[in-house]
């Protein structure tokens, strides 16, 4: 990919759009295609999501803000976020899904599911 691309350090809003097409790109200009079957992606997600749960596994409950972590660590947990959602991202757009939609969806399905309970 080049570097057209670089991100600043600054917070930016990113769209699902903007992380498929990237993604899209880094694959495509890889020749990677090929190895991105809806079941490749899916394990590969499955493997992201296990590295994900071993930064948490031996620390038991951890405060929002994560403000006993180090900046290593906090970056660290960054990158396995990141390959997870990349792989989610990817994977919907393979199997050919708007993830955005759907997750809107699915919010607006768990808020009848789980109304507001206004007597607490």
């Amino acid at each position: 990919m080049d570097n057209s691309h670089k991100c600043s350090s600054t917070t930016m809003d990113v769209s699902l759009r903007e992380l498929r097409d990237r993604v899209d790109e880094f694959a495509r200009v890889r020749g990677w295609d090929q190895y991105h079957s809806p079941r490749n992606l899916l394990l590969a997600l499955v493997g992201e999501v296990g590295e994900l749960s071993e930064i948490f596994q031996w620390k038991g409950e951890v405060d929002r803000g994560l403000p006993n972590w180090s900046d290593a660590d906090k970056e660290h947990l960054e990158e396995e976020l990141s390959d997870v959602l990349l792989y989610l991202v990817r994977l919907a757009d393979v199997c050919g899904l708007d993830l955005g939609h759907a997750a809107l969806t699915k919010i607006t399905k768990n808020a009848r599911k789980y109304p507001v309970n206004n007597s607490s």
